[in-house]
């Protein structure tokens, strides 16, 4: 069969002919439609995420939409390694998999469940969102960030607040449910320029927030947090659930942030979470689409073309790769 496949850690995929996976018990055979490109994939695909099966050679791919063998369509993730979601046809574990609604198109699935998944799990599961309360999207501007917003907004958040590098990107965020939207500048707060970004971001917190989500880290996530102590709100207890590190892995954070205010910092993600919850996460954002009229920007690539668009990193559509 034909798929995207790797020869190890830190490589790039080609792609080529592959063994034929063989279902075992408690297995379903998937004959793959569509599967999109995340960094989730990318980092199992390196062997740098915690999660990955470091197998190689492999085919990469951690989750897709297609065909059962008696015909059932279904969202699946994690197939069984050295199998994965790019590839013509693959094996998953049975408990792996979803019933998709028939009115959420293959490419829709494929490209809006591992976002989607990420802000209703962490907003559901880790903040337990309750209505009429202030939500803080950190990084709001990428495919994830946004359908925060509107995740949000559906599970009854009565504001929301967007920080973002792309202002080009605010006006849309403004009509996917932003009630305010603070620009930053990455450069800048690398360069120990964040007095501006602070000052906005403490005024939010000065008028009440009670939930972030953080897509960013790093200095973003660091200045959201400062900007959270200082704002004085005396025993007011701010649930700041990190979910991605798109502007990197570490932050330097004063102890005093901390002791002078009610922040609760937690993280959301594989393991902070029971798999079945972020399965069942993933299959409300499918119920979810059409009534709440989630968004995402999805771009349609062949999958013989997975070694160009491999490093597509502009953000502006999530990559899915069609596979026939």
């Amino acid at each position: 069969m034909k798929a995207a496949i790797i020869e190890g850690p830190g490589q790039s995929p080609v792609y080529g002919d592959f063994s034929e996976p063989t279902a075992q018990p408690g297995e379903e055979l998937i004959t793959v439609t569509a599967a999109a490109l995340t960094r989730f994939t990318k980092a199992r695909a390196s062997g740098a995420h915690y999660s990955s099966d470091r197998v190689y050679p492999a085919v990469v791919g951690s989750d897709g939409v297609g065909r059962t063998q008696d015909g059932r369509r279904v969202y699946f993730v994690l197939p069984e390694a050295p199998f994965g979601a790019f590839a013509q046809r693959t094996r998953v574990s049975a408990r792996r998999c979803l019933p998709l609604p028939a009115a959420v198109d293959d490419i829709t699935a494929a490209a809006i469940a591992n976002p989607g998944m990420s802000s209703w799990a962490a907003l559901a599961e880790r903040a337990h969102l309750k209505p009429g309360e202030t939500v803080l999207v950190n990084g709001a501007t990428g495919t994830a960030g946004r359908l925060a917003i509107q995740i949000a907004k559906h599970l009854g958040a009565g504001k929301v607040i967007a920080t973002g590098r792309d202002e080009t990107a605010f006006e849309e965020l403004k009509a996917m449910g932003a009630d305010v939207v603070i620009p930053f500048d990455s450069g800048a707060l690398a360069a120990g320029n964040a007095k501006e970004y602070e000052n906005a971001l403490q005024a939010q917190f000065a008028a009440g927030v009670d939930v972030v989500l953080d897509y960013l880290w790093g200095k973003s996530a660091e200045t959201a947090i400062i900007a959270a102590a200082k704002a004085g709100q005396e025993a007011v207890p701010i649930r700041f659930i990190h979910v991605g590190g798109a502007s990197g892995d570490d932050v330097h954070l004063p102890g005093a942030a901390l002791r002078s205010s009610a922040l609760a910092l937690m993280g959301s993600g594989a393991n902070s979470i029971p798999f079945q919850r972020l399965l069942a996460a993933i299959d409300s954002v499918f119920q979810a689409a059409i009534p709440a009229k989630l968004q995402i920007k999805t771009k349609a690539v062949p999958l013989s073309d997975v070694a160009k668009a491999w490093d597509d990193e502009s953000g502006k559509a999530r990559v899915v790769f069609v596979v026939d």
